[in-house]
């Protein structure tokens, strides 16, 4: 789970407005004229100035011909809120999600269990088509079963849905999210999501009446500022999110991303329509990794850095890494990691991520509060030393940091 999740049903506090248009373009800042971040934007301690002399010292000020690589998560770190969580809100909200091929829903996942497809089959029937638009809308009963299983990852009788899985490359349900797209265009997805994005952008938490939830998501001014600061000074900015990649490039448009440098959940095409079946990465199985903790980093090496093959899912040479990370979440953690000079984490208490920026080993980690609706400090501190890791087969175990150290547990400082 995106950690905490905000789930299509939570209900949330009111924000300030709705995002504002696009940054424009602007040339690369000439060593006279450097990019300042807006200092009206109060961050966390002294974030901000040590966000501006890392952009002074690697950005075009320092180094006029250099483009540096600068990534960002989108969920919860350039946004409030999931845009994924937004799209199968309005999906089901719509009508739009359409009965699997052979009317079978093991055909939508690798892992689907067989007790979670036959409580979808149970739930949606097989009166619609094959490729036809299940009508969630009206039919209650098969809108909150695949609401759970994308959520909750069970049934709503309490079954486990997703199974086999290796945990560090894959979130199935993630996947889902995009594979539940099948049968559409690209182009028609990204209509879908353009519709999702003007709704959660008018939303206010009073939108709560409807048992599946409008998602509200707002843009963080914060992140918009750093974003276009970055972008004139040279840098090469991109994203790397774990929510299907068309849906993405659109809300990713208001932050001045173009749709090539957006990368997540990818879903491969036949006959220009979307499948079921998802890009491969670093050599590994069919359908088995997504833009997910160490899927992040095979495609981010193997999309950006050009490594191919089982390479990519190792450490790049530090001279290829990104020099600036982004993200908030366990999903996050490898692709943040691996970035060479700054590495910024916004809090929403993921145990494993947390772990290592406050443990800060090399100084490169910067920790800063949600900047809407910032939680509380955890109450007891994360259990670095014994639970907070997840391995491939999903048991917990200890954090280690880059040097093998297993890492102390640590206080949630930073709120």
């Amino acid at each position: 789970m995106r950690v905490p999740r905000w789930g299509i049903r939570a209900v949330l506090v009111a924000v300030p407005a709705a995002g504002v248009p696009p940054l424009a373009a602007a040339p690369p800042a000439s060593a006279a004229n450097c990019p300042t971040l807006d200092t009206r934007l109060a961050w966390y301690g002294d974030n901000r100035q040590k966000l501006q002399d890392f952009i002074n010292a690697t950005g075009s000020c320092a180094h006029p011909d250099a483009h540096p690589l600068a990534l960002f998560d989108w969920d919860n770190t350039l946004v409030k809120n999931d845009v994924g969580d937004a799209m199968m809100s309005w999906l089901l909200r719509n009508s739009r999600i359409l009965q699997p091929a052979g009317k079978k829903w093991t055909s939508t996942s690798r892992y689907l269990t067989s007790d979670a497809a036959t409580a979808l089959s149970k739930a949606c029937g097989d009166a619609t088509a094959a490729g036809s638009p299940l009508p969630t809308a009206t039919d209650t009963g098969c809108a909150d079963e695949i609401l759970s299983v994308y959520d909750e990852h069970t049934t709503t009788g309490g079954k486990v849905a997703f199974a086999g899985f290796d945990h560090r490359r894959i979130n199935p349900a993630y996947a889902w999210g995009a594979q539940l797209l099948a049968g559409y265009t690209a182009e028609e997805v990204k209509a879908f999501a353009g519709e999702a994005r003007a709704e959660s952008l008018a939303a206010s938490p009073s939108d709560s009446a409807q048992a599946i939830r409008t998602v509200w998501v707002r843009y963080y001014e914060h992140m918009r500022d750093l974003v276009g600061t970055l972008q004139k000074a040279g840098f090469d900015t991109r994203v790397v999110s774990a929510s299907p990649e068309p849906v993405v490039q659109v809300w990713a448009e208001g932050l001045g991303f173009a749709a090539d440098k957006v990368i997540g959940v990818r879903n491969k095409t036949e006959n220009g329509k979307l499948t079921a079946h998802l890009a491969d990465c670093g050599g590994a199985e069919a359908d088995s990794v997504i833009t997910y903790i160490d899927g992040k980093r095979c495609f981010v090496n193997q999309e950006i850095l050009g490594i191919k093959g089982q390479a990519a899912f190792q450490e790049a040479p530090e001279a290829k890494r990104q020099a600036f990370a982004a993200g908030d979440s366990t999903t996050d953690v490898t692709f943040v990691g691996d970035a060479t000079g700054i590495r910024l984490v916004i809090n929403r208490q993921a145990p494993e991520l947390m772990c290592h920026a406050y443990a800060n080993e090399d100084g490169k980690w910067l920790v800063n509060p949600m900047f809407i609706d910032p939680l509380p400090a955890r109450p007891c501190p994360y259990p670095c030393s014994t639970t907070a890791y997840t391995a491939s087969d999903g048991t917990a175990g200890p954090v280690h940091d880059d040097s093998g150290h297993v890492i102390p547990d640590q206080v949630d400082a930073v709120h």
